[in-house]
């Protein structure tokens, strides 16, 4: 098995009202404190507060353009999308957004793609809003019309939803970018993840609910004529309090508006055994939302405390 590694799921909206340019600062903060601890950081794609308890006037960040500002910043960890919403750029686009990303950060970008859900903001900004069978369809050819553009040229794509002619994109990714395809939905989802996914991603869920998923993922796979072993999985843990006291950690899950079908809250102990299950299911990468930001208590006791434990 290899080495289990870390990832930062960092906000994509601030949380305690403040700015725009503060919340790339505590970011940053957050950032220089797990450098030399943790593998990756994650930004979400939104451009409106995803929560409904955050007022829409809040400030929210845009995905690539801040990952291209924070990874320049630091060259030790990889960043990547959680997830990027097919819906809301042409796939060539997307294909080139990435390429660029991937040359700006020397090789240390993850395209996390997933097929979009909040209609609120798909209404918002004009974007059509298809059934959710529609969006999985696009966004099984948007990754065929990635990979293509990453990797031939001049590259063509005639699909139901899109196309390609004569489509250019260079300088081309080197090395090209993994491909994480986030969400759980079994009939749909999981087989696109057979079918094309480097990385998968799934959270919110007990190890219970996320071995039924790897089983479905793996009856996908073997459908498709993949091997199974090939995808990396990754688990998002979305509800992480965490303290030296597990009244203190319980504390500041009560505090938070964020929700979770599996919160993760305790002592350093206590969170590490909540998480060894996913390792022992095959889990390979971790990413976690320690719910105290902007402090940097939670994060920076889970690198002290938890991430030693869950690497031997």
């Amino acid at each position: 098995m290899s080495k289990i590694k870390f990832g930062w799921h960092m906000p994509s909206f601030a949380v305690d009202n403040s700015s725009g340019a503060t919340l790339v600062r505590q970011m940053a903060n957050v950032l220089t404190k797990i450098q030399s601890t943790f593998d990756t950081a994650w930004m979400d794609d939104h451009v409106q507060p995803w929560a409904q308890f955050v007022p829409r006037e809040t400030d929210v960040l845009e995905c690539t353009t801040t990952i291209a500002h924070l990874a320049t910043a630091f060259p030790q960890i990889m960043f990547g999308s959680m997830v990027m919403c097919q819906s809301y750029r042409n796939p060539g686009l997307t294909a080139k957004m990435a390429a660029n990303l991937q040359l700006v950060t020397g090789g240390r970008f993850i395209l996390g793609l997933g097929a979009g859900w909040m209609e609120e903001e798909y209404r918002a900004y004009n974007y059509e809003f298809p059934k959710a069978s529609t969006r999985i369809a696009q966004l099984d050819e948007t990754i065929q019309i990635v990979r293509q553009l990453w990797t031939q040229s001049p590259a063509n794509f005639e699909g139901e939803y899109y196309h390609l002619k004569n489509a250019y994109c260079h300088p081309k990714p080197d090395p090209i970018p993994p491909i994480m395809v986030g969400g759980g939905g079994e009939k749909l989802t999981l087989r696109v993840v057979a079918k094309h996914a480097d990385w998968w991603n799934f959270h919110q869920n007990s190890p219970e609910t996320y071995a039924h998923k790897l089983n479905v993922l793996r009856s996908h796979c073997e459908a498709v004529g993949r091997d199974f072993n090939d995808i990396v999985k990754t688990y998002g843990a979305e509800v992480v309090a965490i303290a030296e006291t597990e009244a203190e950690a319980r504390r500041i899950a009560e505090a938070t508006p964020y929700s979770d079908n599996y919160p993760i809250i305790g002592t350093p102990d206590q969170v590490a055994e909540q998480l060894r299950p996913y390792i022992e299911l095959g889990v390979e990468h971790i990413i976690v939302r320690c719910v105290d930001f902007p402090s940097t208590a939670g994060i920076e006791l889970f690198a002290q405390a938890v991430i030693p434990q869950l690497s031997n």
